[in-house]
């Protein structure tokens, strides 16, 4: 595979922002936004995303430029000798899996409903149709597997085209249908009777509920999406670093990415918010918001069929931006690997995610009498606890202290590839604020995370989970710390 680049600088942002534009952005920041004081919220987030987001994607884009390699070979180009950053990409490589695993079916979900949308299927039907209508689905695993496999493939088609005559190219008009499908159903929400309350519950400052949540509580909630919101963590970032020309300094390429994101976050409310409020729908976190309570809206809708269709279409290209950058980063670090030609890298690739995907699938059906996480769990939650919860903090918190530190690939050098090029330069007087504040905030964020979670279990049962927790943490650590043979 020779060494490519995006043709564009415009498709090196509209490719970025693809990956990490994804449907926890939908399903998630609306709600959390409006419970937390909505406009006022937003404050917070932006400043969250300035503090902690913005440097994180700086170090990761650094990193995959500087190497001109995917994770899976950069530490080991960058790294002083003898140290052991270069064990990371095992941790990266297994992040991108197991994430493909699972969202691949869950991108397949909206295929389905843009079919179910196309074809009728919502038309005249009541909530608890609607809702059979998910359940029947998960309950299905020939359907959800047809659907998985035509993601899967026509995914990895398009990677085997090469960067720019597949994944640039076609991600770029997936994007720019996007945004104008957003547009529109942007006009269609804000203009439904009823949608004023619905964008002064998600715009308006409420300072009172602020205070109502705790404000150590609102930051928290802001810091830790603000954290997950740009994919960084397991390389899926530091690819698209490694195809950019020396042209721009990378912290303005981070910050217009990250300002994408944010736009398209905020744009997905302004279309659920005020569509749940003019109906009288309270809106919901998570799977039910997509599949239970829209379809319910859009049957209230003039239309509602067509907008509906628009709707499940827009958030199909959200998930298969992600799916198809996934499977570049997968598929470049498969070649850094083995040295194959991408048509074989993309041909195994295929065949490993197919089969490694069934046991997501499965868990809604046949295999839900296994739940990993506790009553009510399924495979798919556990294979998501392990990426989102520990490999994309994790592996953020590393690419910051590789970064930042002497026994890494040192400030200097890092601080010199973010600043070669045009644009916006990264400060030297950043060094002690990176090098301390930003993998602290991760840690306690990565540890929240975990309380979080497990806070409702057992006594017996928390006290294991912050245990692991807490060994990893000083796995991570015990990499940034270990000096090598050299260090200057």
């Amino acid at each position: 595979m020779e060494k490519e680049q995006f043709g564009s600088r415009l498709g090196f942002i509209l490719v970025s922002a693809g990956c990490a534009i994804g449907l926890g952005n939908v399903w998630k920041f609306p709600y959390i936004c409006g419970e937390n004081g909505g406009a006022a919220f937003i404050v917070i987030y932006l400043a969250c995303l300035a503090i902690l987001g913005l440097p994180m994607l700086i170090c990761e884009y650094a990193v995959g430029r500087g190497s001109g390699k995917s994770v899976m070979k950069a530490y080991d180009v960058l790294q002083p000798e003898g140290t052991i950053w270069g064990k990371v990409k095992y941790f990266c490589f297994a992040g991108n899996y197991l994430l493909m695993m699972f969202y691949t079916m869950v991108a397949g979900w909206m295929l389905h409903y843009v079919y179910l949308m196309i074809t009728g299927k919502f038309v005249n039907a009541d909530t608890a149709q609607v809702k059979d209508t998910f359940e029947n689905m998960l309950n299905e695993p020939g359907v959800m597997m047809f659907w998985t496999m035509v993601i899967i493939l026509l995914c990895f088609g398009i990677c085997a085209l090469g960067l720019k005559n597949g994944v640039e190219n076609i991600t770029k008009v997936m994007m720019i249908l996007l945004v104008v499908l957003m547009v529109v159903l942007v006009f269609r929400s804000v203009t439904l009777p009823g949608a004023e309350e619905g964008l002064k519950y998600y715009l308006v400052p409420d300072f009172k509920k602020l205070s109502e949540h705790g404000i150590f509580n609102v930051i928290f909630a802001a810091m830790t999406h603000a954290f997950f919101t740009l994919s960084i963590g397991m390389g899926s970032m530091e690819i698209f670093g490694s195809y950019l020309s020396k042209e721009r300094k990378l912290t303005g390429e981070a910050l217009s990415v990250t300002i994408l994101d944010t736009l398209i976050a905020l744009m997905a409310g302004i279309i659920i918010i005020p569509s749940c409020f003019a109906y009288d729908v309270q809106p919901d976190a998570g799977p039910s918001l997509l599949y239970i309570t829209l379809p319910s809206v859009f049957n209230h809708m003039p239309n509602g069929r067509l907008w509906g269709t628009c709707f499940f279409i827009f958030m199909s290209f959200a998930a298969i931006s992600t799916v198809i950058a996934v499977f570049e980063n997968i598929v470049k670090m498969t070649h850094d690997a083995t040295e194959w030609e991408r048509k074989k890298c993309v041909l195994v690739n295929l065949i490993g995610v197919a089969v490694l995907s069934i046991p997501a699938v499965l868990g809604y059906n046949i295999l839900s009498g296994i739940q990993p996480l506790g009553a009510g769990s399924t495979i798919m939650d556990l294979e998501d606890f392990i990426v989102s919860y520990n490999i994309l903090p994790l592996g953020s918190i590393l690419f910051v202290l590789f970064c930042v530190r002497k026994n890494g690939w040192g400030w200097d050098n890092f601080v010199a590839e973010v600043n070669t090029g045009k644009g916006m330069s990264l400060s030297h007087k950043l060094r002690w604020y990176m090098n301390y504040i930003v993998p602290t905030l991760g840690i306690l964020i990565y540890l929240g995370g975990y309380y979080d979670m497990f806070k409702k279990s057992s006594p017996a049962v928390f006290i294991m989970w912050m245990t692991i927790a807490v060994l990893l943490v000083a796995g991570i650590l015990a990499i940034a710390f270990h000096k090598g043979k050299k260090t200057e």
